[in-house]
């Protein structure tokens, strides 16, 4: 049996232990245990296993994602989400549906903070799903304005996704978060402009609010100065190089430690849950790390990534083609598994073959290109179903809103997601002006 065919009949099993409710890191770790068993026998899977996993997960660069999660921890503790989706609020409530656009532009600034879509999908739901609830939103617009804001928070920096497909690649986790925030900012004003036309279809899915004066305005945004300002000396500290990645994670941690101390009332038992919670979410993240490192070396065993590249470029079909394909693919994995289990099970495929095509382009400009478009692939999956995970995380919290209604609700933004995706293939400069510019 050809490596080919082994590393297709280990994909296959994979995917028949993550049907059968495996989690994705143990399934990972198993497959590539028992593949690399078959490829080169138990003692290089031995000598393998006491060197390979430990250089992994002992890497300085992840000590980033801890350090990013805590930052998320504090600001929820905070009460960030709360200020702002109150100033986002204030400016947009008077619109038809403006609560759902408030909500959006919450996901964003709380993404941007959080770097996590679950967990600003969760936050986000709690603070604006009963204001929605009770100024007579239709169930399907606010559930599926939620669960779709809530998936900013995997493209807008620092985003723990971008963190590892930058370290996977070896790209500059810098460029990654400006090459992230046009294309980010296209999401929030994409998802804001499909809210527009469905209350402009159906008004009373999203009645008007009253109108905020200007004092009350300018007294909203007071509340959100201190996130604006720890957001920008984080991704500009560590573009201009003030300091390293995980310095500047560590310095939003510690300002966004005091912004709960200061503003949310942090107490010891708060700080004890924030520690517990980060703990529990790296432990995840690792353990899921640790079984890509073993199922992609198993990979490598086998040749499958060289090899699908190979036959990809001599395949006749053009650059464009294959990167299309290669989205299609993210988006059918998306209703099977979460973004993070995506990129590392098919970076180390996917990431050869598109460096290998000529998309008029430097290596380093298409990696970064490739990586947007990824995770946008890997955003859109998070509400498509059949296993949207966002969706079913904002369907908890909204008694008697049946799922399909959810489902339905995503619908528009699924549609503003795959516009975005074209535009963004058709004109790459989006994601590469802001690294072109302070390049």
């Amino acid at each position: 049996m050809s490596g080919l065919e082994i590393g297709a009949l280990m994909f296959a099993l994979m995917f028949l232990l993550l049907a059968l409710r495996m989690p994705i890191g143990v399934a990972m770790l198993l497959v590539g245990m028992i593949g690399y068993v078959i490829v080169s026998g138990w003692s290089p899977l031995i000598n393998y296993l006491k060197t390979g996993p430990y250089f992994r997960v002992s890497s300085y660069s992840l000590s980033v994602i801890p350090l990013f999660l805590l930052m998320g921890q504090f600001a929820a503790e905070a009460g960030v989400s709360r200020a702002l989706f109150d100033a986002a609020n204030v400016w947009l409530g008077h619109r038809r549906g403006g609560l759902a656009m408030a909500a959006v532009g919450g996901c964003a600034g709380f993404g941007a903070i959080c770097g996590s879509s679950l967990a600003t999908a969760a936050t986000m739901a709690r603070v604006a799903l009963p204001e929605m609830r009770r100024h007579g939103y239709s169930g399907a617009l606010a559930t599926g304005s939620l669960a779709a804001g809530g998936a900013l928070g995997i493209l807008i920096p620092p985003s723990v996704v971008l963190v590892i497909y930058a370290i996977l690649t070896e790209q500059s986790i810098g460029k990654m978060f400006l090459a992230a925030i046009v294309p980010g900012v296209l999401a929030a004003l994409g998802y804001m402009a499909a809210i527009a036309i469905q209350t402009r279809l159906d008004p009373e899915a999203g009645p008007a609010g009253p109108r905020a004066d200007g004092r009350e305005r300018l007294a909203a945004l007071g509340r959100v100065w201190t996130v604006v300002t720890i957001f920008l000396i984080v991704i500009v500290g560590i573009y201009r190089g003030w300091f390293t990645p995980t310095e500047g994670a560590a310095v939003g941690a510690a300002a966004t430690g005091v912004l709960a101390l200061v503003h949310g009332g942090m107490r010891l038992d708060g700080l004890v849950s924030c520690l517990y919670g980060t703990a529990q979410a790296t432990a995840m993240i690792f353990l899921i790390l640790l079984g890509a490192e073993v199922f992609n070396a198993f990979l490598a065993l086998t040749r499958l990534p060289v090899t699908a590249a190979a036959l990809i470029a001599g395949s006749g079909l053009s650059p464009m083609a294959v990167l299309v394909a290669i989205l299609l693919f993210y988006l059918l994995l998306g209703c099977l598994m979460d973004g993070l289990s995506m990129i590392l099970l098919t970076v180390p495929v996917f990431f050869p073959i598109v460096v290998g095509l000529d998309f008029g382009m430097g290596t380093e400009e298409t990696a970064i290109w490739f990586g947007i478009l990824a995770l946008i692939a890997v955003e859109v999956g998070l509400i498509t179903p059949p296993i949207g995970l966002n969706v079913f995380v904002i369907n908890a919290f909204a008694e008697g809103v049946p799922m399909a209604a959810t489902f339905r609700g995503v619908a528009p933004f699924v549609a503003s997601d795959l516009i975005r995706v074209a535009l963004l293939i058709a004109v790459p400069g989006l994601s590469l002006w802001l690294p072109r510019l302070l390049g």
